[in-house]
């Protein structure tokens, strides 16, 4: 028999077994219903749903999920909760929601809606990448005919409902410029700036989250609860132009009346729902979707308004819900007929206003959020629906979110305030329980009574006191797999079984940064890139250093004024100073290629796509200021 590899993941242990049978009695009664509502319209599909990218890599292919065949038991390693809604989410292909209203589903991690008018279709929400947008398109033209799109509507500001705007639109039709893009208030500047401040840190997280290193597995990654997973192909944005500024906005589009309603500070900052009373539809974008949606994402985003978004469905149901013939939205699958649809709507919206009020009234009962996360449960009547589910948020990591919020991250407890950085507190937390051996022996005891939650956090300040202890590695490793097998939320999941296999095969230090992708930098307005140099610019190098420079784009027509003094970047717009280092003109793309370190100010000058009059050296100086951040840098170990 061959040896199990000690890198290589784990069986499911007995209590892991235990906790997935205890489960079973908590969920749900299994009636069909979602599975025929996910199903219902279905038109066709291509094989595995695949789509390519120019060299022929695949940017999105269901056949590394085909080991998810509905109607199969869960797996021991996979929590059967989340194995049922990664079945669901397996169902791919073009589908009819209504008259004139068609979606491709499972073509990536967000759906896209086509709404057929008299001359052409308007597109909902072209996913994340071009490829898989450019795919569905086809898909949808193959059936319903070479209808051209009239129109694009962006719900909100995340990537994943205007990435592949450009699978849709092409150079020519974005040059001609009567193609109508709609899109909420805030839209552009939400869309570009909500990753760039904190972006390189998003994007690490982001690994985690949607489980992008893992295998494709029972043991690996199976779902992400909103959807598979993401794709991995070209991601553009075209910005709107037509704004939508209040709720009962109307419009008609290519002969579709669109009634609107503002949602901001809902699930995105930037959003609206909006209702075809042709049709008799309503499309809830991402403020209503079939589970538990999150407060906070895991991968790191302001906390969102719990109440606020609570009151867009309320309103939505006011405005809307006597009127709709049918529900759809930008994730998962319909609803249909006016009273389910109605019911839907008032059990999300009453989730989210559960989840706000009773950690606040926990709050004022003097309750920690960690102690607010283990007592909160749904009431019977909400947790009896299987789209209130934690696939994607959790009831636990809402409700601090919620706490957050309101009160921040001190819980009020004065040893909380400013405790010992992680590994400075490690070394202690080791040598006061009895040194590595102790802790090891002792943490191995509770493992085997399955006891992981308490095993992760203790073997964690093992880890951090002392990475290269491979013992304590893999023990940690093997608490935070059986977690991730229990998980019912697929990036708590991702998060757990990602951390494991970092643990178990550390990622060799590299003695340069190695930095992300730079393909978001180049695609942001002149302001957002200069925003962006300020969190770069490293404060105690930069000292009592002064600088000053008169910025001209050629391109854009725009000026600035970049300036350094206290270790602080400031940029102002339409400012000069007579006494700048220096005065530069060049293009938006130039600054780009600058700041990514991929081109230089001379060399820009050498090719006649800049000028400078002064003292050049000086922004070279600044230049070597900005840090460059690496990607890679350690989450489960320090």
């Amino acid at each position: 028999m061959n040896k199990p590899q000690a890198n290589a993941p784990k069986e499911a242990s007995e209590a892991t077994c235990r906790a997935h049978g205890y489960l079973h009695g908590q969920l749900p009664k299994e009636t069909g219903e979602d599975f025929e509502l996910a199903r219902r319209g279905f038109i066709a599909t291509i094989p595995d749903a695949k789509s390519l990218n120019e060299a022929g890599f695949p940017v999105w292919d269901m056949s590394a999920f085909s080991f998810i065949e509905e109607g199969s038991p869960a797996p021991a390693t996979v929590n059967p909760s989340l194995w049922r809604q990664a079945q669901l989410n397996s169902i791919h292909g073009l589908f009819k929601v209504s008259e004139s209203i068609y979606q491709v589903r499972n073509f990536d991690l967000s759906n896209i809606t086509f709404i057929e008018g008299k001359t052409g279709i308007i597109v909902i929400d072209p996913l994340i990448s071009s490829e898989t947008a450019r795919t569905s398109l086809a898909l949808y033209r193959e059936h319903r005919g070479q209808r051209p799109v009239v129109a694009v509507i962006y719900t909100h500001s995340h990537v994943d409902h205007y990435g592949g705007v450009k699978g849709v639109l092409s150079d020519e039709d974005i040059a001609r410029g009567d193609i109508r893009i709609i899109a909420p208030e805030g839209f552009l500047e939400e869309a570009v700036s909500e990753n760039v401040l904190a972006g390189n840190a998003m994007g690490r997280r982001a690994t985690y989250m949607y489980g992008a290193l893992l295998p494709r597995g029972p043991k690996g990654h199976v779902d992400a609860g909103l959807g598979k997973t993401v794709s991995l192909g070209q991601v553009s944005l075209v910005p709107p132009n037509e704004i939508i500024t209040h709720t009962g906005e109307t419009l008609n589009v290519d002969g579709v009346e669109i009634v609107f309603q503002l949602t901001p500070d809902s699930e995105a900052p930037a959003e609206m729902n909006f209702f075809f009373p042709q049709m008799k539809a309503l499309c809830m974008a991402e403020n209503c979707s079939c589970h538990m949606h999150n407060l906070y994402t895991p991968r790191g985003a302001q906390v969102r308004d719990a109440k606020s978004w609570s009151h867009y469905i309320d309103e939505a149901i006011d405005i809307f819900g006597g009127k709709t013939e049918v529900l759809f939205a930008s994730h998962h699958w319909p609803r249909w007929g006016r009273d389910v649809a109605i019911a839907f709507l008032e059990k999300q919206r009453d989730m989210y206003k559960y989840v706000h009020d009773q950690t606040l009234r926990l709050a004022n009962h003097g309750l920690t959020p960690i102690e607010i996360a283990e007592e909160i449960a749904l009431p019977p009547t909400l947790a009896s629906e299987w789209y209130t589910r934690g696939y994607y948020g959790t009831l636990n990591h809402n409700a601090k979110a919620v706490y957050q919020r309101y009160l921040g991250w001190f819980d009020g407890n004065p040893a909380h305030l400013h405790p010992l950085p992680p590994v400075d507190a490690a070394k202690r937390y080791v040598e006061f329980m009895g040194g590595p051996a102790a802790v090891l022996r002792k943490a191995r005891e509770c493992f085997d009574k399955g006891e992981y939650r308490w095993v992760a956090e203790v073997v964690n300040h093992l880890v951090f006191s002392d990475p290269a202890n491979a013992d304590a590695r893999h023990l940690q490793a093997d608490a935070l797999e059986q977690l991730g097998y229990q998980a019912e939320s697929g990036p708590w999941r991702a998060f757990y079984l990602t951390a494991a296999m970092e643990l178990r095969n550390p990622r060799p230090a590299s003695p340069t940064p190695r930095p992300g992708a730079a393909g978001q930098v180049r695609t942001l307005p002149v302001e957002r890139i200069l925003d962006s140099l300020s969190v770069r610019l490293n404060g105690p190098k930069a000292g009592a250093r002064h600088f000053a420079f008169n910025l001209g784009f050629t391109d854009t027509g725009e000026t600035f004024l970049l300036s350094v003094e206290n270790g602080v970047l400031h940029h102002r717009r339409d400012r000069i100073d007579p006494k700048a280092d220096a005065s530069i003109k060049l293009t938006r793309m130039g600054l780009a290629d600058i700041v990514l370190r991929e081109k230089t100010l001379a060399d820009l000058v050498a090719a006649n796509t800049a000028s400078v009059e002064g003292n050049g050296k000086a922004f070279d100086d600044l230049v070597e200021l900005l840090d460059v951040f690496d990607f890679w840098f350690e989450i489960v170990m320090p």
